[in-house]
């Protein structure tokens, strides 16, 4: 009885309570925002209201006055507080066996509310994941239990922040799923999904089911509308290359004039504060302003001013190093740009009765999508804020292009970008840093079969028909590499009977192009080329010989050796959720 009660009930009994903390958590910081937004600004309906009634020198002295006291405090007690959040959970899991130090949650909480209701340009989506990681992380910690089960903990807390957030437990699962455990086992899922379902129904006792936005009523009068959502996600892939270079290339611009980290972001809040003197839109969260591109009463002139402001905006706060995510703003952008293109779209076909408000909301998605390259979580967050089934092929159609664009020309959403340039490798899930200290000598294949160039077809269907390699080297008269034939190749001419088969040889269907890893390289070498190139197994060369042949590597074997290096780090009691409780 008590060991199904620590195998199946346990895990699930801690789920419950890191999503009812995490969820609870998410309404305090909700509501702390707006306390100290009551204290630094004049009374009034919305930010924009409150903004606007404040003299010039507050509207320009708080948001650079919040970076001037914060940005200290961020870089001497607690940096891992600095960001969006995500990434710092991302590292937690991947390098720190699911450590994250206790003050995180209330420091995180705290600085990134004031940067919030200072007005800066950041979002509360990415802070409350870091928090309700580090709620796990705690919980896991407080009872002494090992690295699985606080890698896990950190997922059901993060998992239970975002769907708290937009009471969207689905969304919030999705995320984890995608962007922070990619190498989910389903045993964990059930764990994750019910931290998620409790963090919603927290914070829909306190917020009686409030939503986020006034959400149009979505439809599709005719099919030809999703060509035109085809090319807003196009566009959401392209401003969401653009939104990365401009975050980015800040923070890089800060180095570059050597300015302190801890004057950064009182600066980034300076720019921000004047920017607000011209177009107070830009600043805060941006609800207000989301909802007129969402009614539809949002000009097209207005929703290209917001988008660019917004854009810079949102630029210098992250990339000054705030305390706060990216999410809601690329939410405000996805809008505006949906409604810029929305209003275009009209012009260009006023028949079509295109609604700029659809594509605002679809726009929300598409960039997200873009930004986060999580187009599943995208998608879910956007149908779990509406509820209309017949939004889910419009959003799938402008959000899988938006990826595919951030893939082709860059390849790595905001997070795993923020990590690579602080040197920390964790793509698609693998922190491929660890692999720098395996060669490629200790993990490749010695014993392979070759074959000669000059072959035969004959020769080379028994040695197919014989052996149990799908790959085959090729050498030439010299011993030298000279191209690689597989399975696949065969085929091909076997199939064709137009081809005068006695006269086939391995030279003939051999790829002569290949990609070769040398013996002492590591497994972060050929873990880059797998993942980009999408090869099943690669030659290995000698050092000091790039055309001599010593084994070869399988993608399957590196990901072995992998997991078996990161078990073997691994300090490990039991492979299950385990209190130490007393017996």
């Amino acid at each position: 009885m008590k060991h199904s009660f620590n195998h199946t009930l346990l895990p699930l009994l801690i789920a419950v309570v890191i999503g009812a903390l995490a969820g609870f958590l998410a309404v305090a910081f909700r509501w702390l925002i707006g306390w100290e937004q009551s204290l630094l600004w004049p009374p009034g309906a919305d930010f924009i209201d409150q903004y606007s009634s404040a003299p010039w020198w507050l509207k320009v002295g708080i948001p650079a006055g919040a970076g001037l006291v914060l940005g200290p405090l961020i870089l001497h007690v607690a940096p891992e507080a600095r960001g969006t959040g995500v990434p710092e959970v991302m590292v937690a899991i991947n390098q720190k066996d699911g450590i994250i130090r206790h003050r995180i949650t209330a420091l995180k909480s705290l600085v990134t509310a004031a940067f919030i209701a200072a007005g800066n340009s950041v979002g509360r989506e990415g802070p409350t994941v870091q928090i309700g990681a580090s709620i796990g992380s705690s919980i896991t910690q407080l009872f002494g239990m090992g690295p699985e089960q606080r890698k896990l903990a950190i997922a059901c807390g993060a998992a239970a922040g975002i769907a708290s957030i937009f009471q969207a437990p689905i969304a919030g699962t999705m995320f984890v799923v995608e962007i922070l455990l990619f190498d989910l086992e389903v045993g964990s899922l059930s764990s994750i999904v019910i931290a998620a379902v409790t963090g919603t129904v927290v914070s829909r006792f306190f917020w009686d089911r409030e939503t986020l936005f006034e959400i149009p009523f979505f439809y599709m009068e005719q099919p030809v509308e999703l060509v035109f959502y085809f090319g807003l996600g196009i566009a959401a892939g392209f401003f969401s290359l653009l939104f990365l270079w401009a975050i980015f290339k800040t923070g890089e611009l800060w180095e570059q004039l050597r300015i302190p980290q801890w004057l950064t972001p009182c600066i980034g809040g300076f720019i921000a504060g004047c920017i607000g003197l011209m177009v107070p839109e830009a600043l805060g969260l941006g609800h207000t302003t989301m909802h007129s591109s969402l009614d539809g009463s949002l000009l097209l002139s207005a929703a290209l001013i917001f988008l660019i402001a917004k854009l810079i905006c949102t630029a210098v706060c992250v990339g000054s190093g705030m305390s706060g995510g990216i999410f809601a703003p690329s939410l405000f952008l996805g809008a505006m740009l949906g409604s810029l293109l929305g209003h275009l779209g009209t012009t260009v076909w006023p028949h079509a009765s295109l609604s700029p408000s659809h594509f605002a909301l679809i726009g929300m998605g598409a960039v997200v999508s873009g930004t986060t390259l999580a187009p599943i979580t995208a998608i879910m967050t956007i149908f779990e804020l509406t509820y209309n089934y017949e939004i889910i092929l419009p959003l799938m159609t402008a959000c899988i292009p938006a990826i595919i664009v951030v893939r082709l020309l860059h390849g790595y959403s905001i997070y795993e970008t923020t990590l690579l340039n602080q040197g920390i490798r964790i793509v698609r899930g693998h922190d491929v840093n660890r692999l720098r200290a395996i060669k490629i000598s200790d993990t490749m294949i010695r014993e392979f079969e070759t074959i000669r160039t000059h072959t035969p077809l004959h020769d080379l269907m028994d040695l197919v028909l014989t052996s149990s390699f799908p790959h085959f080297v090729v050498l030439d008269a010299q011993d030298r590499l000279a191209g690689v034939l597989s399975l696949r190749d065969v085929r091909a001419v076997l199939l064709d009977d137009s081809q005068d088969k006695d006269c086939v040889l391995a030279a003939d269907l051999m790829s002569k192009k290949v990609v070769t890893v040398r013996e002492d390289q590591n497994l972060e070498d050929a873990f880059h080329i797998f993942s980009s190139r999408h090869f099943s197994f690669l030659p290995v060369v000698a050092k000091d010989g790039p055309k001599r042949v010593v084994g070869y590597l399988k993608e399957g074997d590196l990901l072995t050796t992998y997991d078996q290096h990161i078990l073997s780090e691994q300090v490990k009691p039991s492979a299950r959720w385990i209190c130490k409780l007393p017996e």
